[in-house]
C-alpha cells in the first residue's frame, strides 16, 4: 500500500495545477483504483462490456479534465474516484440503452445472454435516477451512497472522506438505503421528494 504522505504530496501538486502529479498519483494507486473499479462493476450483469481496466482508464481520463484541487487527502481522492467511476458506469449504461433502442445499429434478434443483461442495465439507470433525486433532497446522503456502494469504502474511510463521524455515516447510510429502497420499489423516485 502506498504511503499516505506520498499521496498527499501528489494531491497537493495536482491541486496546484501540476497535471503530471496526477499521472504519478494514478501510477502509485493503480492497484487500489483497480480494486475500487472491480467493486463498482460487481453485479453489473453478464452482458456488461466495461472491464475493470477500462473503467480505471475512463475514470482517469475524467479525472484529468476535472478541475484540480478537489482532493486534499487519500480518502477524498478515493471518494472522488468513486464518484467519477459511478458517472462512467451511468454514461456507459445510457449509451448501451441508446444503442439497444436503435441508434445507428442494424436490428438483430437478441440472444439469451443479451436479454438476460437488460434488467441489470435498467436497474443501474433506475438507481441513478433515485440517487439523483436523493442528492437533490440531501446531497450528503447521496455522497455516502457513492462512497459505500460505488466506492466500496468502509464506514471509517467514508467518514474521513466526508469529514463526519462514524456514527453520522452509519445513520446516513441507513437513511439513504431506506430512501433508495422505497424509490426503487415504488418505481418513481420523484414521488419521494
Amino acid at each position: 500500500m502506498p504511503d499516505n504522505r506520498d499521496i498527499t504530496r501528489l494531491l497537493s501538486a495536482w491541486g496546484s495545477g501540476d497535471q503530471a502529479a496526477l499521472d504519478r498519483l494514478v501510477a502509485l494507486v493503480y492497484d487500489e483504483l483497480s480494486r475500487l473499479a472491480s467493486r463498482a462493476l460487481r453485479g453489473q450483469g453478464v452482458g456488461h462490456t466495461l472491464t475493470t481496466h477500462a473503467l480505471v482508464h475512463e475514470s482517469y481520463l475524467n479525472l484529468v479534465v476535472r478541475s484540480v484541487g478537489e482532493s486534499k487527502s487519500r480518502a477524498h481522492f478515493f471518494a472522488l474516484a468513486s464518484k467519477v467511476m459511478r458517472r462512467v458506469l451511468i454514461d456507459h449504461a445510457r449509451h448501451r440503452r441508446a444503442q439497444k433502442r436503435g441508434g445507428d445499429q442494424v436490428h438483430v434478434t437478441l440472444g439469451s445472454a443479451a436479454a438476460a443483461a437488460t434488467p441489470d442495465l435498467e436497474q443501474l439507470l433506475d438507481l441513478e435516477a433515485a440517487l439523483t433525486a436523493l442528492a437533490k433532497k440531501d446531497e450528503r446522503l447521496a455522497e455516502v451512497v457513492e462512497c459505500r456502494f460505488f466506492g466500496g469504502m468502509t464506514v471509517d474511510e467514508t467518514a474521513e472522506a466526508l469529514g463526519v463521524s462514524r456514527r453520522t455515516v452509519g445513520r446516513e447510510w441507513t437513511r439513504a438505503k431506506a430512501y433508495l429502497y422505497r424509490a426503487l420499489t415504488e418505481g418513481s423516485s420523484s414521488t419521494l421528494l
